[in-house]
């Protein structure tokens, strides 16, 4: 027995040494721009013979497979290399260089001068509309919120946005691609208008204060593109009371789920409101406003989506004023407004291809009556009437061309026509703007992308054509942190207002140079921009009819004389609920120098809607064992500039020159809003409702937003908000949909 046992003991150690003789070392390094990469699976195909690359990107294994074999690399990074080899009985060295995976969500996105708030994944900075509505001080109005972003200056005498030096008229506001020309509510002189659109009518926006894309024109400063929502989850009911409107609407959604129809309905008066509470303004007819809309959104069978909006607002106002001309008491004007807007839009994937279509309609009727009152006597009634009607149409296909690339183009029709009759004066405006343009997003890689497109423009009305090239690129140079840079020439028709009379006019133009920097992480963003604009070709206008009676005075177009520039540094920090819990903030610093000569500024001035610093800040706080939600906003502006520009003759020429100028009171206001949820985590509630307080300038600083003049210059009045201190109280019920969590994760 003992022969036979040493017999096998060697034929095991003869085996054993035959498999050890038998593996074959197959080792190597795996680099990325020639630095090792760790974490690298390597595996021979079809096997279980393996490793994983040391921090040093080396790897090294034995195998006892022979022949002609695939060693695979992967890693989630990167995309997965096979390499072919062939295992004989020497040892297999291999070297690899992997190539980064390209991924929509890793990939780094141009955002210089923009802030975006979608459904989309590769959002920059977040400014939903739940963000919106507990912003205190907005309104619930998303320009208002805007004037809480860097880049909007904070203008209380006038509606719209204005743009890093840009008026309001060099901003533009797109739905669904569609340009909206009646965003805002008709008022009139020295009073904001109001928001003409619900906010929760959008699901996102993309908000930008420069640099914006090929896709959009006509906006010398900045634009907003809005996104409106598509399908409701469920039907529901709603209706809103307070003091000084009532509204109801619903949305039905279908059994199919594939559409959904709405409409909604409202009224406003704000007479109870005058008597409660000391206005700045002597209203004569309270403001009162009638609005409606309907909706409906149907997804056909092949993937199409078809959206439709429209609505009709009406409003009506009347403000008494003492007169600044001597021989009458007071100054009277009265406004009657009309607006409605449609748009229908229509998205289709065709293959490859992304088709993008959409079509509006708008209508505006600014009614304004002037006249004078002297012991107790009116005058006669002098009448500014506008109407004006607006077309869109405009046509987008994109294909993609990889995960992160894609090239899009298409074109745009946009039909203005106006009638203005004042005394004197009565115009007829007819201009059709056709353009066309083309843009490509190219991603070389996880860290790197470039947006390069251009567009050209062809106005009928100054018999001219334009083209305008579009250039942005992006590279993250460490984990959370990324730089991008823009540059872009953008074109606008002079003002039509401004069109009295016959000149020989060319497009405005102005230049976009913007660099950012921004880290993004979880909960947190922290963006730093800075910029620097160039003008020309501004409009200079002159006075044709000084209306001593009212104040008032026609200015029109001259030439293209005028120019400016506007440069700053803007500083945005946003903390959501991860420093301290449940409470989400965000500060911004901007600060501007601008200077222009345009419309009849006698020489270059700073522009009287621009301030040098701006400072604002804004904290939420949602206390779930109260459900209740604590918001404060707080704006601070630098004084801005104020002028007195009249008009003498020289020579039998008209000559500009500054009468009274100076500078305004620092603007300072703290706003305050409560939003109470009594049925909050209520098992079966039917009604999920929401009761809101809300006071605006809490402190009661009298801010001034600039000087009226008399016709001579020899008195002045200050323009200030219709009342120092408001008050909202209010509540909204909701049927059919619990937003329970809307509440607790958005700190409604």
């Amino acid at each position: 027995m003992k022969p036979k046992g040493q017999k096998v003991l060697l034929l095991i150690f003869f085996l054993t040494y035959m498999m050890g003789y038998a593996q074959i070392k197959v080792s190597g390094k795996v680099t990325f721009k020639n630095k090792g990469v760790s974490e690298v699976n390597v595996t021979l195909k079809d096997t279980y013979d393996g490793a994983t690359t040391d921090t040093q990107g080396n790897f090294s294994f034995e195998t006892s497979e022979k022949g002609n074999r695939i060693l695979t690399f992967t890693h989630p990074k990167y995309e997965e290399v096979e390499k072919n080899i062939t295992i004989e009985s020497q040892e297999v060295v291999v070297s690899v260089q992997l190539k980064e995976q390209i991924s929509e969500i890793d990939a780094v996105v141009v955002s210089a001068g923009s802030i975006e708030a979608s459904d989309r994944k590769r959002a920059t900075a977040l400014l939903t509309p739940i963000d919106i509505y507990t912003t205190a001080g907005a309104d619930g109005q998303i320009s208002s919120a805007l004037n809480y972003l860097p880049g909007v200056q904070k203008v209380g005498e006038s509606e719209g946005l204005f743009i890093r030096g840009g008026t309001a008229s060099e901003s533009k506001i797109f739905m669904d691609g569609s340009l909206i020309n009646n965003y805002f509510s008709n008022s009139i002189p020295g009073i904001a208008g109001r928001d003409q659109f619900n906010t929760s009518l959008f699901k996102g926006n993309i908000f930008s204060s420069g640099g914006y894309s090929a896709l959009y024109g006509q906006a010398l400063s900045g634009a907003l593109m809005l996104e409106s929502v598509d399908l409701p989850d469920q039907s529901s009911y709603n209706f809103g009371v307070s003091p000084i409107f009532l509204s109801a609407g619903f949305q039905k959604l279908g059994n199919d789920k594939n559409h959904s129809y709405g409409a909604s309905a409202g009224y406003s008066l704000l007479n109870l409101m005058q008597k409660v509470f000391d206005f700045n303004t002597q209203f004569i007819n309270a403001p009162q406003g009638l609005n409606s809309d309907f909706n409906f959104r149907i997804k056909t069978k092949s993937g199409g989506f078809f959206k439709y909006y429209g609505m009709y607002n009406s409003n009506t106002m009347g403000v008494k004023t003492e007169s600044l001309e001597s021989g009458y008491d007071f100054a009277l004007v009265r406004l009657k407004g009309q607006n409605t807007y449609h748009n229908l839009s229509f998205r289709q994937k065709f293959g490859k291809y992304l088709l993008n279509a959409g079509a509006s309609y708008s209508y505006n009727r600014s009614d304004l009556k002037f006249s004078t009152e002297t012991d107790d006597t009116e005058s006669r009634k002098t009448r500014l009437l506008n109407d004006g009607n607006y077309i869109n149409f405009k046509a987008v296909l994109e294909r993609k061309i990889n995960r992160i690339s894609a090239i899009r183009g298409g074109f745009e029709l946009n039909n203005a026509d106006e009638k203005l009759n004042f005394e004197e004066v009565n115009k007829h405006y007819k201009d059709l703007i056709s353009s066309a343009f083309v843009e490509t997003d190219l991603g070389f890689s996880n860290a790197l992308s470039a947006k390069i497109g251009v567009r050209a423009e062809n106005s009928s009305f100054l018999n001219k054509s334009n083209i305008a090239l579009r250039f942005a690129l992006a590279y993250r140079f460490a984990k959370d942190w990324t730089s991008s840079f823009a540059y872009g020439i953008f074109y606008q028709n002079p003002e039509s207002k401004y069109i009295n009379g016959p000149a020989n006019l060319d497009f405005q133009k102005s230049q976009h140079y913007i660099f950012q920097v921004q880290r993004t992480s979880e909960g947190r963003s922290l963006r730093f921009e800075a910029f620097y604009k160039k003008y020309d070709h501004l409009i200079k206008t002159f006075n044709i009819t000084p209306g001593k009676e009212q104040n008032q005075q026609v200015l029109t177009a001259l030439n293209n004389d005028g120019y400016g520039y506007a440069k700053g540094l803007e500083l945005f920090w946003r903390d959501n609920k991860k420093t301290f819990e449940n409470i989400d903030y965000w500060i911004t610093y901007s600060f501007l120098d601008s200077k222009r000569d345009f419309l009849n500024y006698p020489v270059s001035l700073k522009p009287s809607f621009a301030a040098e610093h701006t400072l604002s800040a804004v904290v939420k706080r949602f206390i779930p064992e109260w459900k209740m939600g604590v918001n404060l906003s707080y704006t601070y502006a630098k004084g801005r500039p104020y002028y007195d520009i009249a008009t003498t003759i020289e020579n039998g020429t008209s000559v500009n020159y500054t009468r009274n100028e100076g500078r305004l009171k620092d603007y300072n206001a703290l706003n305050f809003s409560i939003n109470y949820l009594p049925n909050l985590g209520k098992k079966d509630a039917k009604a999920f409702t929401v009761f809101v307080l809300s006071v605006s300038n809490i402190l009661g600083s009298k801010n001034i937003y600039g000087y009226n003049f008399s016709v001579d210059g020899s008195r002045s009045s200050a323009v200030v908000p219709p009342v120092n201190t408001f008050v909202f109280v209010g509540a909204f019920i909701s049927f059919g949909v619990d937003k329970t969590q809307d509440a607790i994760n958005n700190n409604l």
